[in-house]
C-alpha cells in the first residue's frame, strides 16, 4: 500500500470546510462507505474513491438525550440516498418531533472550537 498523503479523515474534514458531504465508494463493487477509511470493510480493498453526497436522506433511528442542566437534543442515524448511513442529529424541530422516516437535508454547523464544521440535518425543505 502506498503511503498516504492525507488521512481519510483529513480529506473528509476538508470537504466539510467547503460545505460538502463526502463519502467513499469501493471501486470494485460500487458500495458506498462511511465513515472514511483506508480500506473497505469486509473486502479489505484499498480501491476507494471519494464522492460528494447530495445530502438528502431519511431518518433510520432516533433518540433524545436529556442531560442535566442542558437542553435536550436528538441523536439519529440517517440513511443517505447514496446508500450509506451516518450518525448525526436533526435540528430545526423539537427533539421529540424527529421521527423514523423523516426526510432530511444536510447542512453544516460551525464547531466553534477551531475544528471544521460538521454535518447536521434539517427536515427536507427547511435547509438554508
Amino acid at each position: 500500500m502506498p503511503a498516504l498523503q492525507k488521512s481519510p479523515h483529513q480529506i473528509y474534514a476538508e470537504h466539510c470546510e467547503k460545505g460538502l458531504l463526502a463519502y467513499q465508494v469501493e471501486v470494485d463493487t460500487g458500495k458506498a462507505i462511511f465513515h472514511p477509511r483506508v480500506v473497505a470493510p469486509g473486502s479489505g480493498s484499498t480501491g476507494l474513491d471519494w464522492k460528494i453526497s447530495g445530502g438528502r436522506g431519511t431518518v433510520h433511528a432516533t433518540t433524545v438525550v436529556f442531560e442535566k442542566g442542558q437542553p435536550s437534543h436528538n441523536v439519529c442515524l440517517v440513511d443517505l440516498d447514496e446508500g450509506y448511513r451516518m450518525m448525526s442529529r436533526v435540528e430545526g424541530v423539537p427533539p421529540l418531533d424527529v421521527a423514523i422516516g423523516l426526510r432530511v437535508q444536510v447542512r453544516f454547523a460551525p464547531s466553534g472550537d477551531g475544528q471544521p464544521p460538521y454535518p447536521v440535518f434539517v427536515p427536507l425543505g427547511e435547509a438554508a
